[in-house]
């Protein structure tokens, strides 16, 4: 079977991420050759039995958006402790973007710094979470909202893990993997799943080779998700973040059209690719409050100046600051009410 090797190149340091059946195996090849010990982040259902030639221990965490907390991480970094962890040894995520994004950051400060490598098990991880360096975990005020760059030492994306996935965290995937679409013009459904994934992998190691740090054209990756964070904020997560993202796709386009810079073809073309290709919710669910969800988009980590959106325009997407919240607060009533 093909083995998609894609290497994301940083200043100084390289990384690779391994998408294809059974890649994992291959993880010893992989891991510091410093490290002594390792601890492996997972959740209960996933298969974590990694084989390795160290010491190694399994920590299972919990399940839901509640456990992606600072309480994870002090939890994390004791068992760091008793099992004497030093910033040679490895910690090892295998799961979803949740995963991912805890194992991350739990690495990111212990020691100021110790490996982390990453075994995505979703969609969602493959095609975004997993790669990037981006870590976090969530405050009651909204998502991600502390969090550190700390880039993996390597990253696989197993497609066997792929076929037990359940059809929601299928659809979380499809919610990320929408939005690459408006971010490249690659006829990204006539290629097959492995084809498809590496080139979301290929096309995410892009824009952080570029600005490592989203100062700058990094922040595209975010298209979408101004309105979906703060969706699954308002919204107690009842949306997956895949599911919200797929909304705010939507949202946003919708909010282009608004301010002059796209026309009904291109907001209709966001509507085929998210709801008709890969049948995705379009629509917010019903009830949320919209003063709320507008102070949680005033809270988003992209806000400079005003709310900020990424938006899409006849030259591409765009980050732009300074929108009227009249603006997005009508454009909202008139979303909530389509």
């Amino acid at each position: 079977m093909t083995t998609h090797r894609i290497d994301v190149r940083l200043p100084g340091r390289e990384y690779p991420v391994l998408i294809g059946h059974g890649v994992v195996k291959d993880i010893t090849q992989f891991l510091p050759k410093s490290a002594r010990k390792a601890v492996i982040i997972t959740q209960s259902g996933i298969p974590a039995n990694l084989a390795l030639p160290i010491e190694s221990k399994t920590v299972i965490i919990g399940q839901g958006e509640l456990t992606k907390s600072l309480a994870t991480i002090e939890s994390l970094s004791q068992e760091f402790a008793d099992m004497g962890i030093t910033r040679n040894d490895v910690i090892i995520g295998v799961g979803g973007g949740m995963v991912t994004d805890i194992a991350g950051f739990a690495a990111s400060t212990w020691h100021r710094g110790t490996p982390v490598v990453h075994v995505a098990t979703s969609l969602l991880a493959m095609v975004d979470a997993a790669i990037g360096g981006k870590t976090g975990v969530n405050l009651p005020q909204g998502k991600n909202l502390v969090g550190a760059f700390w880039q993996p030492s390597a990253v696989f994306c197993d497609l066997d893990s792929l076929a037990t996935l359940p059809e929601r965290e299928l659809r979380c995937g499809l919610g990320e993997v929408a939005k690459y679409h408006f971010l490249t013009g690659d006829d990204l459904l006539a290629m097959s799943l492995d084809e498809r994934v590496a080139r979301c992998v290929g096309i995410k190691g892009s824009f952080v080779e570029q600005d490592e740090r989203e100062s700058g054209k990094r922040a595209f990756l975010n298209y979408g998700h101004t309105l979906a964070h703060a969706l699954e904020t308002v919204g107690n997560h009842q949306l997956a973040h895949g599911e919200a993202v797929a909304i705010g796709l939507i949202f946003a386009a919708r909010l282009a059209r608004a301010l002059g810079r796209i026309d009904d073809a291109r907001v209709d073309y966001h509507e085929l690719v998210v709801g008709q290709t890969y049948s995705l919710q379009t629509r917010m669910p019903a009830g949320l409050d919209i003063d709320a969800l507008l102070a949680a988009m005033a809270r988003d980590k992209k806000a400079l100046n005003g709310l900020t959106f990424i938006l899409d325009s006849p030259q591409g997407l765009e980050i732009v600051a300074g929108i009227s919240a009249e603006v997005v607060r009508s454009e909202l009533v008139s979303f909530s009410q389509a």
